[in-house]
């Protein structure tokens, strides 16, 4: 059974930044795609970015520029920095796994963590 444990979540001023990691329990994440998805009220989940065994990185128009996705291996985690952050970026933070991007859209998902952006 794979835990993946989203944090770092908080209440932010337009224009600042945060880090949320991702930890796994049960699971290498080195062997798979790791992707950060959000979702806002209202709104379907949607795909922020992901990264390659590699490390090769992509990212939907709304964020680039902004957000960084990582990985360290050796910490078993992933991590999205998100810096300049705008009201819209609103959302439960989720991260995934998946061998392709498609097995990570539809595995499992944690608790994600909420990130809000607020004057």
């Amino acid at each position: 059974q794979v835990q993946l444990v989203e944090s770092g979540g908080g209440l932010v001023q337009p224009g600042g930044s945060l880090r949320l990691p991702c930890s796994a329990f049960g699971s290498i994440l080195s062997l798979y795609i790791m992707g950060w998805y959000r979702q806002a009220p209202g709104k379907q989940r949607e795909l922020v970015a992901h990264i390659t065994r590699s490390g090769s990185t992509e990212y939907a128009d709304s964020v680039k520029g902004r957000f960084t996705i990582s990985r360290d291996n050796a910490k078993n985690t992933v991590y999205l920095q998100m810096n300049n952050l705008k009201p819209e970026d609103t959302a439960v933070y989720y991260c995934n796994r998946g061998i392709t991007i498609q097995a990570m859209a539809k595995g499992s998902w944690g608790q994600g963590t909420q990130v809000t952006v607020s004057s």
